[in-house]
Formats: C-alpha cells, sequence, structure tokens
C-alpha cells in the first residue's frame, strides 16, 4: 500500500479516518501492518501490499480462484491483443488524455485487465474487489507508480465519498446479491462533475434460455475445484463441438449457444491456446457465480436517473452499458 491511499481510505463502517499501525515497509510500501478508524472500534489488516476490508472467504470466492488461475489470460500485455482496451474505451467512451493523472476508481477489477487500461492511459488507480482476486491483481500490476489495490465490499466501500471523478465496473455488477445497490453505491464515490460507466448482461428472453441458466442451479452449488476440474476434462470435446455446429449454414450461430461454452473464434484475434483458456475461463465464469443477474435497458436507465445523474446513455457494446455525469452542483 502506498501512503497516498491513506488519505482517501475512510472507514467503511463509521465514515472516519484511518490510522496507520505498526506498519511495515518494503519498496517504499507498507507490506503489512493495520488501519485502525479514529475511534479505535474498527480494524483492518494490510497483508501483502493491500489493505483488507473483508473477511477471507466470500460469496465471491469462485472469482478469486478464477483470477488466481488466470491471472495474465486477458491482459492486453500478455495475449498481444488490445481486446480489453478496446472495450474499455468503446463503452466507457472516455479518452486516455481526459483521465490521465486523474483518480480512476475500478471496482470490481478481477486481474485487472481493464485498470492496466487505465494506467497505461497514465490515470491513478484504485483498482477494488471483494475477491482474492486482488492478489492477482496486484501481482499484475505493482510495477505501475500510480496503481492502489484493496479488497472491500460494494456495499460498504472504504474511501472518500464523492471523491473519484472516474468510476467504472464492468463485467461485475450482475454477479453481486443486490444489483441495484452495488449500482448506487458506486455513484456515491463519483465527484461532482465526475463520469461513471457500468456495464451488465443484458435480461432478454433469449438470453434466459441459454444453457448456462438451465445449468446454473447445479454448478453454482458445486466445489468450485471440481467444476473447474470438470470443465477442463470436458473442454477438448465441447469447444470442438461449438465450433463444428458454429460451421452449419444460417443456424450456425444459434446452434453452437446450445453447447455451454464460451467459443470466441472468428470473434476474438486469438490464438489456438489462447481461445482455448478464454473458452476454460469464461466458461467458468458463467457456471461458477453465486449470483448471476442481467439486467434490461429500462432498468439501467430507471437506476440513474434515480441516482441524478444527467448525460445518461444506455446503449450495447457486447454488454449493456451505463454511464453518466454526476452533476457539478447539487
Amino acid at each position: 500500500m502506498r501512503l497516498e491511499l491513506l488519505e482517501i481510505m475512510r472507514c467503511p463502517q463509521t465514515g472516519k479516518r484511518l490510522i496507520l499501525e505498526n506498519p511495515i515497509y518494503s519498496n517504499g510500501r507498507v507490506e503489512s501492518g493495520w488501519l485502525v478508524s479514529e475511534d479505535g472500534h474498527q480494524r483492518y489488516l494490510i497483508r501483502g501490499f493491500i489493505p483488507r476490508f473483508v473477511s477471507e472467504s466470500n460469496y465471491a470466492n469462485n472469482f478469486g480462484m478464477q483470477w488466481n488461475k488466470f491471472r495474465q489470460t486477458q491482459l492486453d500485455s500478455y495475449s498481444g491483443h488490445s481486446i480489453s482496451a478496446d472495450r474499455f474505451w468503446k463503452a466507457t467512451g472516455w479518452r486516455p488524455e481526459d483521465i490521465a493523472g486523474k483518480w480512476v476508481l475500478d471496482a470490481g477489477c478481477g486481474a485487472g485487465r481493464f485498470a492496466e487500461v487505465a494506467l497505461e492511459a497514465g490515470a491513478k488507480v484504485v483498482a477494488l474487489d471483494y475477491s482474492s482476486a486482488v492478489d492477482a491483481c496486484y501481482a499484475n500490476l505493482r510495477h505501475h507508480q500510480d496503481f492502489h489495490v484493496v479488497q472491500g465490499d460494494i456495499y460498504a466501500l472504504p474511501f472518500l465519498k464523492a471523491f473519484f471523478p472516474f468510476v467504472y465496473s464492468l463485467g461485475v455488477l450482475q454477479h453481486t446479491p443486490d444489483v441495484a445497490k452495488a449500482f448506487s453505491a458506486l455513484t456515491f464515490m463519483v465527484s461532482r462533475g465526475g463520469l461513471v460507466c457500468v456495464d451488465f448482461y443484458e435480461k432478454t428472453w433469449k438470453r434466459m434460455l441459454l444453457p448456462k441458466f438451465w445449468l446454473r442451479p447445479i454448478t453454482k452449488r458445486m466445489p468450485q475445484e471440481k467444476l473447474f476440474m470438470i470443465l477442463e476434462t470436458l473442454m477438448p470435446n465441447l469447444l470442438p463441438l461449438s465450433r463444428l455446429l458454429a460451421k452449419v449454414p444460417i443456424l450456425g450461430g444459434g446452434l453452437k449457444r446450445l453447447v455451454p461454452v464460451a467459443n470466441y473464434e472468428g470473434i476474438l484475434p486469438l490464438s489456438e491456446r489462447q481461445l482455448f483458456e478464454w473458452s476454460l475461463l469464461d466458461t467458468f465464469d458463467w457456471l461458477a457465480p453465486q449470483f448471476d443477474n442481467p439486467q434490461t435497458e429500462e432498468t439501467v436507465r430507471r437506476w440513474m436517473e434515480k441516482a441524478g445523474l444527467e448525460q445518461c446513455r444506455v446503449f450495447k457494446a457486447s454488454h449493456l452499458v451505463g454511464c453518466g455525469r454526476m452533476p457539478k452542483t447539487d
């Protein structure tokens, strides 16, 4: 943890400032120690350079497991392609010069695929995740001077309210227990005149018929390591089957969806090894989460209006995206 992060963190229970206690430093960062609220009633551990405001085990355990297994898979610096950057800039509508030198909150950072994009643009990024994915994120991005990572709860964010001029959460909120509450919590972090961008799986009757929704009542209750082993065993057969069905004239696009695997052949410019790795990662991501709550365009727009956001846009860019600006004055 870098000390400048201490200035913008607050106790998620009381909103009070946090005091650093018994720090152990390594290479100019706090490797371990405690964050104690000003009233002394709340204590939070710093371990492995990361402030931790939540328990070790929680509903996002599967994400911690998957991102530590696939720590670099979706990073553009690893894949050699601009897949994450393209999605980030298309969804947010921001430009690199907009966020350069500015504080940016990445809520639900995973292994840091989008945080890397923002950092490369020169932003000061605070990457937050509920799961142990923060360890993968730190391992990936610790070489960036303006990188901070925190393990925390989106429903009790440990930051100064209305501080961040840019806030985003991509591919995350549908996996929270109460999506509306999670979105609302993010808007309290946006500074006056600041921008927020979120995206979701879109809720349509066709999507709800996909095999993943038939299987999830079973798979989300399975031990995660067991589910991963099953997928790893089946994937060498299921992925070729999906590809074969995709080649059927006219009907191929629909037929391939009957096989419950993420098939990116012809969609993403990846090598054969990368296609398999992305398929295994995203198929596990479909089936393992405890919560999966797609949203409609009408619902997202209503949430944004209720939050008082201006210049709201809700559109489709592979996911259902919502963007808006916090008013400059009350």
